[in-house]
C-alpha cells in the first residue's frame, strides 16, 4: 500500500485516469484505489470509469493498494506515476508559478 498525492492541476480526470488503467493493467496483481482525502470507497484500479469515480482534484491523497505476487513493484510504480503527474506535460497538467509580470 502506497499513498501518493494528485498533482494534476486539473486532477484525475478521464485521460490520467486512463493512462493509470494502463499502467495498472501491465502488473499481475489486483488493484485498489481510494481518495483518502475524501474518505471515499475503494475502486478497482483497472477500471478507467471507476478511477474517474474518485473525484480527485489536484492536493488529493490517493491510497495504492495491489494484492498478488508483484504487489510491492505494482504499488510502488503506481503511486510514483501519480506523483509523476501521470506523465502528462507538466506545462498544462501541475501547478506552476506565475512569472508573468
Amino acid at each position: 500500500m502506497r499513498d501518493a498525492t494528485v498533482v494534476n492541476r486539473e486532477g484525475l480526470h478521464a485521460r490520467p485516469a486512463s493512462r493509470f488503467v494502463d499502467r495498472a493493467s501491465t502488473f499481475a496483481s489486483a488493484i485498489t484505489v481510494q481518495n483518502v482525502s475524501r474518505d471515499g470507497e475503494l475502486v478497482d484500479g483497472k477500471s478507467a470509469m471507476q478511477m474517474v469515480l474518485l473525484e480527485a482534484t489536484q492536493g488529493c491523497v490517493l491510497r495504492v493498494t495491489a494484492r498478488g505476487g508483484d504487489a510491492h513493484e505494482a504499488a510502488g510504480s503506481l503511486a510514483a506515476f501519480i506523483e509523476a503527474g501521470f506523465e502528462l506535460d507538466p506545462h498544462q497538467n501541475t501547478q506552476q508559478p506565475d512569472h508573468a509580470g
